[in-house]
């Protein structure tokens, strides 16, 4: 059972997710930066949103963190940097609130465009302004997007239903792809120039951060008018308050701001701004999905299966033939470390069969978890393998081959003067050990072997019986395995308890005993 630490709100049906998975829920909401390093020591998992800040300081203090989760889209509060030293996964839930985030932003268009929270204000203070407050149609009007990911489409989408003119600016999609969603794809500053009303839906980035500023506005139409509901910080306040009060800028709709919660902003002083509290997300539907979805990425982080939302793991989805293959690529891993001792510089994993014409680079990660699991001080996982083979100077090579061999699938790791291969026989899928440096045996991996290289004589097989015997140590399984053209021989026995130094060194100087490896997963 693991516990999982919860600092907001989240839908509860995905806590009742968690807890159907039989994990413990700690949920302490409201918990101050200190309060936090003193709560996360035993954590497995962490639950946030947008008010909790996961910084270095946190990701030092959680002694058995595997994941964190971001209830949400953005990961503007998660140091992940910090998160992926520290070997910790971090998801999120990157489509729970695309839809409840377009229709908010097609609210504040219609909410700008019309005026109608100014207007509705003034009726509710007892004032019948209906003269003041006049506003624009939408039809005919050309909006500018800039970005047009999930939501930037979702937009374009609804506002061709009011008749609109779609441009648009995203240097990472094909003017092809934005024709498909009828948008047109223009440079920032032909959009700035024909747009009548602009807004972002782009991540905040250094390359992003403040895109609408000065420069923008001032090569922008007349009273443009502007929206933002993506991140704050991608239009710039100050450029925005300027533009405002001269009238280049007609008019703003901001559900997100610099700094937040934000209730004191010279921009709420102009007449023509809508402002909301950063509700892009605040529909009962966008919280019960983000709540489902990231219960559902932690407990396969914590199950150790693919995460498809995990943002610091460089590995795609993994198809169905070699998920097995994950947990299997880690024991041989953990033999192969085992067997050498000191892991060689280079080291190649091998996919062939079926499995080599598929994506294999979380298989890989899987190998080199086990790989480094008896050479590394610090806990290896999916998210930190490849930080911690630089640190130990190993190259690990990935290789597919469609060739079959003797077996469907076959995963190797080899090294240095090792070899290791394995595989998953019967309806079962059941693992096993076929190969060990280039010696044909059949033994599926257990946690404590003994692989014992010997000549190919009589009565060795007895003496290591006798000796193990004598010892009390009890024998699960032995096979007995040969090499192409060699005269010697190797036995691989599983035993059920470790064995322990005296014994192995009895082994090691007993006649016709080549070499003895003790292997404990």
């Amino acid at each position: 059972m693991a516990r999982i630490l919860v600092t907001e709100k989240i839908a509860e049906t995905g806590l009742d997710k968690l807890r159907t998975a039989g994990h413990e829920v700690d949920v302490q909401l409201d918990l101050s930066p200190e309060e936090l390093v003193s709560s996360i020591p035993g954590a497995h998992a962490i639950i946030i949103r947008s008010a909790t800040t996961l910084t270095k300081e946190v990701f030092d203090a959680a002694d058995e963190l595997v994941v964190a989760g971001r209830a949400g889209v953005g990961l503007d509060n998660v140091d992940v940097e910090a998160a992926t030293s520290a070997g910790v996964m971090v998801v999120n839930a990157p489509q729970s609130n695309i839809l409840s985030a377009a229709e908010q932003t097609i609210a504040l268009i219609l909410a700008q465009a019309r005026n109608t929270p100014q207007a509705a204000a003034a009726l509710k203070e007892g004032r019948w302004e209906r003269s003041k407050w006049n506003g624009i149609e939408l039809h005919g009007k050309t909006l500018g997007i800039i970005g047009l990911g999930r939501i930037g489409k979702l937009v374009a989408e609804r506002a061709r239903a009011f008749g609109m003119q779609l441009i648009g600016f995203d240097p990472f999609v094909s003017a092809d792809a934005a024709s498909e969603i009828g948008v047109e794809l223009v440079d920032l500053d032909d959009l700035a120039a024909r747009s009548d009303i602009v807004t972002v839906h782009v991540a905040r980035t250094p390359d992003t951060l403040g895109i609408v500023g000065t420069d923008f506005i001032n090569k922008a139409k007349e009273g443009v008018r502007v929206i933002n509901v993506a991140r704050g910080g991608i239009v710039d306040e100050a450029a925005l308050h300027e533009g405002l009060t001269s009238g280049k800028v007609g008019g703003a709709g901001l559900d997100v701001f610099n700094s937040e919660p934000c209730t004191d902003s010279p921009l709420f002083a102009h007449p023509n701004v809508v402002a909301t509290p950063h509700l892009g997300a605040s529909t009962r539907e966008a919280q019960d999905k983000a709540g489902v979805t990231i219960a559902e990425q932690v407990n396969l982080a914590l199950a150790g299966d693919f995460v498809p939302f995990a943002v610091n793991v460089k590995a795609g989805e993994v198809a169905g033939v070699l998920k097995p293959y994950i947990p299997l690529a880690e024991e041989v891993g953990r033999i192969f470390s085992s067997l050498s001792g000191e892991l060689p510089s280079k080291i190649t994993v091998t996919f062939a069969g079926e499995i080599g014409g598929y994506d294999n680079r979380l298989v890989t990660l899987s190998a080199v978890k086990g790989l480094l699991s008896t050479v590394s001080g610090d806990s290896v996982s999916f998210v930190n393998a490849d930080m911690a083979l630089e640190e130990h100077g190993i190259e690990v090579i990935a290789e597919q081959t469609a060739k079959g061999s003797d077996y469907t699938n076959l995963l190797s790791i080899a090294g240095g003067d090792h070899s290791i291969s394995a595989t998953l026989m019967g309806l079962g899928d059941e693992p096993r050990i076929v190969r060990i440096d280039g010696y044909k045996v059949d033994m599926p991996p257990v946690k404590n072997m003994l692989i014992i290289r010997n000549t190919d004589a009589p009565g060795v097989i007895g003496r290591v019986g006798t000796i193990m015997g004598d010892a009390g140590v009890n024998i699960s399984n032995m096979e007995v395995g040969q090499a192409p053209n060699s005269a010697a021989a190797m036995m691989v026995v599983s035993v059920k308890d470790t064995v322990n130094a005296e014994v192995v060194e009895a082994l090691r100087v007993a006649e016709g005993i080549i070499e003895v490896d003790l292997v404990s997963l």
